[in-house]
């Protein structure tokens, strides 16, 4: 009887231990360039090892910390049901504030934040089991911006982004090259005072943004819908606009908060007016970028094809395999866009009734998808 009251006591204290132990709040230091770094890490409740879980950023505003942001844009919960690594950077000082280096308004920085996240990456790959296919972003204010700048220039280790209050600088849109079509959700409030709605010198107007990652994810006009108002003491209402049926299933989401001011939705910081309570944007932004890995998204059957449009669903390539050029049997002008098998764009163009022909002779052998309003033919380039 004693050995098995015993034996009770030490496999609860064991859970309790096991417990204590998955979910962690671990700061982290690493040496990028020469530069001490810093990062808070959260391991989930669920988190044991076994398993490649997913892994999200979420970066800090401007002249804040990583440990404000913690609280202020709060994903522990939803980690520790959800199973996936959470990561709150620290950025460095430039004129005494920490800053996160976009460019435009951070032009003076000579901090190398896109060497430190790759630096972090590879850190915690080697440390704890990630799944390197599904490698998010998303931040608030400037914690936005870099979340997009991200995107531009990292875009081969980010499979999503999100950013809450912020936007693209002109540098960041200037030099953008995404390595793959980007689910994008986008949350900002239409009277910020900071980051204005309808852009600044600094600052890309939000439908100049929004309207760069649809043309670039070839995704359909919205869908608005209007958030229920079931806190109407905020002072703001919510409206989501989706963009749907993009390059590999991607979509573009916005919510777009009536009156709301340069804030995280949702959050339990502050009541003040302008802070919209009618979405999570914590909630939001993970049911979003959570769909998706780097090749799209998760359990897209139809990998990228669009809905047919008319009768051109009769589509066709040839000759298929080729080594130069492959010339589509089309009766109209068409807009195609063709990727590699990891969502890389290759080529885009516009075919004619005059010249239905994309010349193929400077690409490396392999598959392709050849993507167009009317539907994804595979393409096999041969090298001879």
């Amino acid at each position: 009887m004693k050995k098995n009251i015993l034996s009770g006591i030490f496999f609860t204290l064991t859970l309790l231990f096991l417990k204590v132990n998955a979910q962690q709040t671990l700061n982290k230091t690493i040496d990028v360039g020469g530069i001490k770094r810093s990062y808070i890490l959260y391991l989930p409740n669920l988190y044991n090892g076994n398993v490649n879980v997913p892994l999200l950023f979420c970066f800090h505003g401007y002249n804040m910390q990583a440990s404000i942001q913690m609280a202020y844009g709060d994903f522990r919960k939803i980690a520790d049901t959800a199973n996936f690594i959470l990561v709150y950077p620290q950025g460095s000082l430039m004129n005494n504030i920490t800053h996160w280096n976009i460019g435009g308004w951070t032009l003076g920085s000579t901090a190398n934040d896109i060497g430190f996240t790759r630096a972090m990456i590879d850190t915690i790959r080697a440390e704890y089991k990630i799944d390197t296919t599904r490698i998010y972003s998303t931040g608030y204010s400037n914690g936005g911006f870099f979340s997009f700048e991200l995107a531009c220039q990292m875009g081969e280790k980010i499979a999503a982004i999100g950013s809450v209050s912020g936007s693209m600088t002109p540098e960041t849109y200037a030099n953008c090259d995404p390595n793959h079509p980007m689910p994008v959700i986008q949350i900002h409030g239409t009277t910020d005072p900071t980051i204005s709605y309808t852009g600044a010198s600094y600052s890309l107007p939000i439908d100049t943004t929004l309207a760069y990652w649809n043309k670039f994810n070839k995704t359909d006009t919205a869908i608005v819908k209007t958030i229920a108002n079931i806190n109407p003491i905020d002072g703001c209402t919510a409206e989501s606009h989706l963009y749907n049926n993009g390059l590999f299933c991607n979509a573009v989401l916005h919510y777009k908060i009536i009156d709301g001011k340069h804030a995280w939705p949702g959050t339990t910081t502050t009541n003040a007016i302008g802070v919209n309570q009618d979405i999570n944007a914590s909630e939001a932004i993970w049911n979003f970028v959570s769909q998706y890995n780097i090749h799209g998204k998760i359990g897209c059957a139809t990998l990228g094809v669009k809905p047919v449009k008319n009768n051109l669903s009769k589509l066709k390539a040839f000759p298929n395999p080729t080594a130069n050029y492959i010339q589509l049997n089309s009766t109209a002008n068409i807009q195609y866009t063709l990727c590699t098998l990891l969502g890389k764009i290759v080529k885009t163009g516009t075919l004619t009734v005059d010249d239905p022909r994309i010349n193929l002779s400077e690409l490396s052998f392999g598959l392709y998808f050849l993507c167009t309003d009317y539907g994804t033919l595979k393409i096999v380039k041969t090298d001879e």
